[in-house]
């Protein structure tokens, strides 16, 4: 099972983007056990594309923000395609945070695909071009 690491580059779009309304699970992860919870989270999509999605959920802790940002927390994700029994897994990294609402904790996350199974990489390709279609 080869793994797909990607890098950054804040300025360059180089996959198409589509609106989705999708179930996520994801999880905070870091080696440093002080910084995340065991908890899983549900959450939806915004929108995917082949480099990463714009997830909407619970951020449970505010100050787990720097540790987002500077990769320090990474975000595991089983994203739930439609027709699909499997999930397609991936560890992301959180390229921007938008603010958190106070009430309900939630706020979207631009996550960036850090790391992605060529297979579950290609069943999200293939979703993104059948969204496409008319």
């Amino acid at each position: 099972m080869a793994l797909i690491s990607r890098s950054f580059d804040p300025e360059r779009r180089e996959f198409v983007r589509v609106r989705a309304d999708l179930p996520v699970k994801y999880k905070f992860l870091s080696q440093d056990q002080t910084l995340v919870t065991d908890e899983v989270f549900d959450g939806t999509t915004s929108n995917i594309s082949g480099a990463g999605i714009l997830l909407v959920g619970q951020m449970p802790n505010s100050d787990w923000i720097t540790g987002l940002l500077m990769e320090r927390i990474v975000v595991g994700i089983n994203l739930f395609l439609p027709g699909e029994a499997e999930p397609v897994k991936a560890l992301t990294r959180t390229a921007w945070i938008e603010a958190i609402d106070e009430r309900s904790q939630r706020c979207s996350m631009g996550l960036r695909f850090r790391e992605i199974t060529k297979d579950h990489l290609d069943r999200l390709f293939k979703f993104v071009i059948r969204a496409q279609m008319p």
